[in-house]
């Protein structure tokens, strides 16, 4: 969330950086609010002082002996007159809290300002796209051929968009998981595996409510209000709610896995069949919090974490940082992390870094403290280390051979007993 002081020094300029990500931006009705809920505050302070000065005029009248109903009168009149105003600050303020909630994350500096996607900028490659000598299989011929997963089945039980991974394909899905796991230790984050459900407040605090609600997935339960996450961000972020580290703690790096669930998916036509877009995968995490000078380093280091993962698989991929209007709500700044599916001729995503500076922890009010100084806001950052559905797509689809089995990256031998392919079925 903005801080409203920020919007009043020069909301113009403001308004015309936070329209690079958002062009329905429109400050003039929050600006308009919070004068209001000034003169309502002022107001309001005006005839409490009136009130009180009256109270203590009542005090010297009865000393004296006077008469003080009429005193006594107009200082009900005033109680009444106050309790409506602050009924009707409560209520104004709710109005400009959403509004404000509304509101995007201003980009950073760095981001080039452009609406289309296909203005991101290049910041990195590594490896080279699989040039074919024969007619290759996309993922969901090869899962057929090798009986690596089984949609149909999954439709039958849960509907079209939720996976089930079966034989090789679900120990090559845990495979990659313990593979990640493993780097985004050994590079120094603290892992967790928090819930799946996540209270209100706490995906408000992480900027998943209210604008992306229509995302998320909720519990129908007469005894909990609850949603599911769509990441892992959405409950690591929660996990210091309300709290102040000293200086000294921070940073904080985390990592996490959990399965993700999410509404988008499934009507994107033919080219994003399979496990291209899912109502839910699994995804390992990185998420951190850091004092503003620390997070500009924490960016870079989750970066390379999310990279590393990539190169030790053997993986062709492309860095992008991403243009303004093609940030997420919650981000200054983002660089994504693209692999070469040659079944959809195309670059998918399969991790994500952005800095939202305090954004989220002024929502969630995470701060830190140096010393007996006045406490601050973190900056928080998330990442993907990474989502496994189209990296897992990207491994089998660029190992195929021509026979039809896939060969696997050494790194992963030794979470599958030695097994370095995946052979046809016998039967």
């Amino acid at each position: 969330m903005l801080d409203i002081k920020l919007l009043r020094k020069d909301a113009k300029a403001l308004e015309a950086k936070l329209q690079t990500k958002d062009p329905t931006v429109k400050l003039a009705p929050i600006l308009e609010l919070d004068e209001k809920i000034r003169l309502v505050i002022t107001e309001g302070e005006q005839l409490q002082a009136r009130r009180n000065a009256l109270s203590k005029e009542i005090g010297e009248k009865k000393r004296k002996g006077e008469d003080v109903s009429a005193v006594m009168q107009e200082v009900a009149g005033l109680g009444d007159k106050v309790a409506a105003l602050n009924h009707e600050r409560t209520q104004l303020e709710a109005q400009l809290l959403y509004l404000l909630a509304m509101l995007p994350n201003l980009p950073s500096d760095e981001a080039k300002v452009s609406p289309d996607p296909k203005d991101n900028v290049c910041l990195k490659t590594w490896g080279q796209k699989r040039e074919f000598d024969f007619p290759f299989k996309n993922h969901v011929e090869l899962g057929e051929q090798l009986k690596l997963f089984d949609f149909k089945r999954s439709a039958k039980t849960s509907g079209s968009g939720w996976p089930a991974y079966c034989g090789m394909g679900a120990r090559l899905e845990w495979a990659l998981l313990n593979y990640m796991i493993d780097i985004h230790i050994e590079n120094g984050f603290e892992m967790w595996i928090p819930p799946l459900l996540v209270r209100p407040e706490i995906a408000y605090g992480a900027s998943y409510l209210p604008k992306s609600e229509w995302q998320m997935f909720k519990l129908r339960d007469d005894d909990f209000n609850l949603y599911l996450i769509p990441t892992a961000e959405a409950i690591l972020n929660g996990l210091h709610y309300d709290e102040i580290f000293s200086a000294e703690e921070l940073p904080k790096k985390y990592m996490a896995y959990t399965p993700c669930f999410r509404r988008e998916a499934g009507a994107a036509g033919s080219q994003e069949r399979g496990l291209i877009r899912m109502h839910q995968f699994n995804k390992v995490e990185m998420f951190a919090f850091t004092r503003p000078e620390q997070s500009q380093e924490m960016f870079e280091e989750m970066l390379a974490s999310a990279e590393e993962i990539l190169e030790g698989l053997n993986i062709h991929y492309r860095s992008m940082m991403l243009v303004t209007g093609d940030m997420s709500f919650a981000a200054q700044k983002t660089v994504d992390v693209e692999v070469w599916l040659p079944g959809q001729n195309r670059y998918y995503e399969v991790s994500s870094i952005s800095l939202c500076g305090d954004f989220q922890s002024r929502r969630s009010q995470t701060r830190f403290r140096e010393k007996e100084e006045k406490p601050q806001f973190v900056h928080t950052l998330n990442g993907s280390g990474v989502a496994t559905s189209r990296l897992m797509v990207a491994l089998l689809e660029n190992n195929q051979r021509r026979d039809g089995t896939v060969e696997l990256p050494l790194v992963l031998h030794k979470y599958l007993g030695g097994v370095k392919e995946i052979c046809l079925p016998t039967s």
